[in-house]
Parts: C-alpha cells; structure tokens; sequence
C-alpha cells in the first residue's frame, strides 16, 4: 500500500468504537534502520497547531485491520501532554 493511499483512512478503536481521526491528520513514527512503521502519533481534536497538546501514541501492532475507509485499532491507551 502506498503512504498516498493510506492517508484519508480514518482510525477507530474497537475497544470503545470512538473515531480517533484521520492518518492524514497524524504522525508516524518510523524505525530508520528498518524502514518499518513503529507507532502512529493520533492528536486530539483540533490538532496541535489548534492549541491542543495530547496526543495518543497506537503501536502499529495494535492494528487489527486495515480497510478501504477506516484502520481499526485495539489499544487502551490514555492521552499523554506532548511537551
């Protein structure tokens, strides 16, 4: 799959089912030696340029499937202050 692709794909978690945004809107976060994506950076509401500062960081293995509309993730992480 190219990033091209992958960008308008939306990311929900089966856990509590709440939309967490975009890819297009996030970060990844990639492992130079391997080439390999490590995590996805998934900011708030309104982004970090929007004055919002938390963030959730989903290790790629907390994916569990990846569809034509949507990237849906299991992971039960909290909300971290970026500084």
């Amino acid at each position: 799959m190219r990033l091209s692709e992958f960008g308008n794909k939306e990311i929900v978690n089966i856990i509590d089912g709440k939309r967490w945004g975009l890819i297009e809107d996030s970060d990844l976060i990639i492992d130079e030696e391997t080439g390999r994506i490590h995590s996805i950076i998934v900011y708030e509401p309104g982004g970090f340029f929007r004055g919002k500062t938390n963030y959730i960081e989903i290790p790629w293995n907390a994916i569990r499937r990846i569809g034509d509309d949507m990237i849906i993730v299991e992971f039960e992480g909290r909300p971290r202050k970026f500084y």
